[in-house]
């Protein structure tokens, strides 16, 4: 369990672990701006994309969506990367996730006025917003029970019971979806979103188009064909925006899964992180379409949690310190950032050390394991980190991320997401939705 009282213990078990934590106390690099395509990030703390589970039946941002949305303005981070933002319904990952269209578009844009002009009410600076553009694709529910659309057969995932032929998304769909990608960024740009994130992680379809080695057709098999999906999204997405709008990925560079079935490893059945296709996709991200910005992410948040989300009590038996797992995280991102020192990389994995997590992303933004810090839980339960951050005062342990897993939990129990912890308006949620209940096993 976590039970360090100082960085000096941590820094020992890491020490004793075998593995590098580069921690650093000149917090005050987190302060610096960062200019993307002619947009200011005020300083370099990004606040990850964590959907809530808490739209309106049609797609729009609901009363717990604006709620938090409100906390994250207040917060004083530079990039809010705007949850996981559906652009079909039968891609909805449960039926309140949010949905950008024709018909939602004023709410949305309602929506990036308010965190705007909440920042600048609360004399923060005004943040960069992403959306994140997504398909669900194994886990899509837009009905509340599952629904999958797969890129093909994975025996890890389906086990027993394969999902049926019929739910292979065919290479017409796939091109179809590419094209949505390109009208949901335009629909994004006017929405008031800064960029857009053609979502590529956590096993959702384009991500799961990643490792088709076993697909036949236009988006199986070959490196091409398999990374065809993403490219032409962020071409289309470019083609139907401005030059100075935001386009990029929230990209997973190694899953977790052996060869075939797992994108990031070499092909001698081991799961150790082999980052050489991630490193040649990107390079055509970044030098041939022009890719300034890339969120870089590991694991499956469903299937094996201590990959991408450090934590002492996990839904199996942990089979490594979560020091290992955080470790993992911050090397994948410094592979990336240091084979492309021009592009602005956000690294993630940082709420696991709680108080101690400022001084682990200054250590890696100085020793250049990425360019912006991500928080993703730490937000939930901690919303004006930031703010306590950039005023240079150390992070209250009182208030920090646990590593818990219980917002992932009320996801799985069907409920909306937040921090059962910290936040007793999610503490009531939780009580009520566990009744008696088991949670869906994604």
């Amino acid at each position: 369990m976590f039970h360090y009282k100082s960085l000096g213990e941590l820094q020992q078990e890491a020490q004793d672990l075998k593995v590098n934590l580069p921690f650093s106390d000149k917090t005050s690099l987190l302060a610096q701006p960062l200019t993307i395509s002619g947009k200011t990030i005020p300083n370099r703390i990004v606040i990850q994309p964590m959907e809530g589970c808490d739209g309106t039946a049609d797609g729009r941002p609901d009363e717990l969506t604006i709620r938090r949305y409100d906390k994250f303005a207040q917060s004083g981070a530079g990039l809010i990367w705007f949850e996981a933002t559906a652009v079909w319904e039968e891609g909805r990952a449960n039926p309140r996730q949010v949905w950008i269209n024709d018909q939602t578009l004023d709410s949305f844009k309602a929506l990036t006025d308010r965190i705007r002009e909440t920042a600048v009410k609360a004399g923060q600076p005004v943040p960069v917003i992403i959306m994140q553009a997504t398909h669900s694709g194994r886990y899509s529910k837009p009905h509340g029970t599952p629904e999958p659309l797969i890129a093909y057969h994975n025996p890890i995932f389906e086990k027993e019971k394969p999902v049926t032929d019929d739910r292979i998304v065919s290479d017409d769909y796939l091109y179809r979806l590419t094209e949505r990608m390109g009208e949901a960024a335009a629909l994004a740009e006017k929405a008031g979103f800064d960029g857009v994130d053609i979502k590529s992680c956590h096993r959702y379809l384009g991500s799961e188009l990643l490792s088709a080695y076993t697909r036949e057709g236009d988006f199986g098999g070959s490196f091409e064909n398999r990374t065809r999906f993403l490219r032409t999204g962020i071409r289309n997405a470019q083609q139907n925006t401005s030059s100075d709008f935001i386009v990029t990925s929230r990209l997973n560079i190694y899953d977790g899964f052996p060869y075939p079935n797992g994108f990031g490893v070499g092909t001698d059945g081991s799961i150790t992180p082999d980052l050489t296709e991630a490193k040649k996709l990107i390079g055509i991200l970044h030098n041939d379409l022009g890719v300034k910005m890339l969120d870089v992410t590991i694991g499956n948040p469903y299937f094996n949690p201590h990959v991408n989300r450090p934590a002492d009590i996990q839904p199996y038996e942990l089979p490594e310190s979560p020091l290992v797992g955080l470790a993992r995280i911050l090397d994948c991102a410094k592979e990336i950032q240091q084979a492309y020192p021009g592009l602005a990389v956000i690294g993630s994995g940082l709420s696991y050390p709680r108080q101690f997590a400022d001084q682990l992303a200054a250590g890696a933004l100085e020793q250049g394991y990425f360019t912006l810090a991500g928080f993703g839980r730490m937000a939930f339960a901690y919303p004006t980190f930031p703010k306590t951050i950039l005023a240079g005062e150390p992070l209250d342990p009182r208030q920090c991320c646990i590593a818990c897993g219980k917002c992932s939990l009320l996801m799985r129990y069907g409920s909306k997401a937040g921090c059962v912890v910290r936040d007793r308006l999610y503490t009531e949620l939780f009580k009520e939705a566990s009744k008696g209940k088991t949670p869906v096993v994604c």
